[in-house]
């Protein structure tokens, strides 16, 4: 497989995360009597135990690689852990929109910042250019007031956008993470069942004390199953074959879209009011991630001209 057809497929595996992703903010509004934190810990907790379920054998495998880069490995399973509780808290707190808007959309600019900190590494003039469309697309979006569902808790905007920001933080770590041990020979599909099995196991505890209200009806179980399968189990493995390929940074933008999709079925489905504004920021969104993941006519992808994985990554 050549480089660029390997790029490609990796931009679009976390183009289709990115979609299921979006998902979550609408589905969590059908199980309104589950709390933030039960909500965040069933869904990457269960998803986080389904992908170390089947990612057993080349975990074990690969044993020896992921005891040896251990902090990577902990750092990522910590963040995973910490990431799905302050999202829906910040959901929660800010509404669904503007909480998916801020987590997602700090992420890229923390993502950013831990490769320039820790790797030393730059920035084309192509991506800044492409984020930035993506950021104030973002900004536009966020700043589009919705109306025609309030979320519980949602008076308190503020605290919720500082949690969004932590969200992006964390979610931008563990991104880094599971990079760096695929960077040191982890295949794609170890590196993400140990972090997220890790992560996983952390988040048991949480989903003990908070869960009870999943067991209340059969719509709140419905929505913690579909939380925990489809965009948290099936989302994370293309995302990890995606990660396998692109930069964290890169990775991290292109999920950009889950927002535009969070805003899309708010207005569908949950019969939120998207106003003009909202509608150019995810115009802006979509070229973003066109400008991004279409390299120049002179360009190769910088995640693989740089740092090449061997094709068995996502085995």
């Amino acid at each position: 497989m050549t480089a660029g057809r390997s790029h490609l497929l990796g931009a679009l595996a976390i183009v289709v995360s990115s979609i299921l992703w979006g998902t979550t903010g609408t589905a969590a509004t059908f199980a309104p009597e589950v709390g933030a934190m039960a909500i965040g810990a069933a869904a990457m907790g269960i998803g986080g135990l389904l992908q170390a379920l089947i990612a057993a054998p080349s975990v074990f495998g690969n044993r020896s690689r992921l005891r040896s880069q251990w902090r990577f490995l902990a750092l990522g399973a910590a963040t995973v852990a910490v990431y799905p509780l302050t999202f829906y808290a910040s959901m929660r707190m800010a509404g669904v929109t503007i909480g998916t808007v801020i987590s997602i959309g700090s992420a890229p600019l923390f993502a950013a910042l831990i490769e320039r900190r820790v790797d030393g590494s730059s920035l084309s003039r192509r991506w800044l250019a492409g984020a930035g469309l993506g950021l104030v697309g973002m900004a536009l979006i966020g700043a589009a007031r919705t109306s025609g569902h309030a979320m519980p808790g949602a008076a308190a905007p503020t605290l919720g956008v500082a949690l969004g920001l932590f969200a992006g933080l964390t979610y931008a770590t563990y991104s880094w993470s599971a990079r760096k041990l695929m960077q040191r020979g982890v295949p794609s599909l170890a590196a993400m069942g140990a972090i997220f099995g890790g992560g996983g196991l952390l988040l048991m505890p949480v989903l003990a004390a908070t869960g009870a209200p999943f067991l209340w009806s059969w719509n709140n179980a419905l929505v913690g199953i579909y939380m925990a399968a489809v965009p948290m189990f099936l989302g994370y493995v293309c995302f990890g074959y995606g990660l396998a390929r692109v930069q964290a940074s890169m990775a991290t933008t292109i999920t950009l879209l889950e927002p535009v999709v969070a805003a899309a079925l708010a207005v569908i489905v949950v019969g939120e009011r998207l106003p003009a504004m909202g509608w150019i920021g995810v115009a802006l969104v979509v070229a973003c991630l066109i400008f991004i993941t279409i390299p120049g006519p002179a360009a190769k992808p910088a995640a693989i001209a740089a740092e090449p994985f061997p094709e068995t990554a996502g085995e």
